[in-house]
């Protein structure tokens, strides 16, 4: 029988290289995590439920704002986050959003399907969240 765990045996995952990122950033995104997450939340709200017409235009842009702060303070510390998993999803989940926000796609369809992609990326291990694609 083989001692150790199966991790040992794989191959080192290629992960982007990581920069300088001052602790009062890191403390700081969190309550602009939570702005973001409240924006979030109602404009999914606004296009799950069917008295609404649309999300207000003031959380639309507080979780836009807020997300690209988020944005910025993650690439402090990781210099390649376009090439990394989570950057590729953000980058495809603000162009398909905006797209159906404009109406050429599905709207409620594709809000579900961007909040889905957002819940696993945020919450996926390190190693998968920040592995290199390209």
């Amino acid at each position: 029988m083989q001692q150790g765990s199966a991790r040992e045996d794989k191959k080192p995952v290629k992960m982007g290289r990581i920069g300088y990122r001052p602790p009062w950033v890191r403390h700081l995104s969190l309550g602009v995590r939570a702005f973001h997450l409240l924006g979030g939340a109602v404009i999914l709200a606004t296009f799950l439920l069917p008295a609404s017409v649309g999300p207000p235009l003031f959380y639309l842009w507080m979780t836009l704002g807020s997300g690209a702060l988020l944005m910025a303070g993650d690439w402090m510390q990781h210099r390649q986050l376009a090439r990394e998993l989570t950057g590729v999803v953000t980058l495809a989940k603000v162009v398909v959003f905006g797209a159906a926000y404009h109406g050429f796609l599905p709207t409620r369809e594709v809000v579900v399907l961007v909040f889905i992609a957002a819940t696993i990326t945020a919450h996926a291990p390190k190693k998968v969240r920040h592995r290199l694609l390209f």
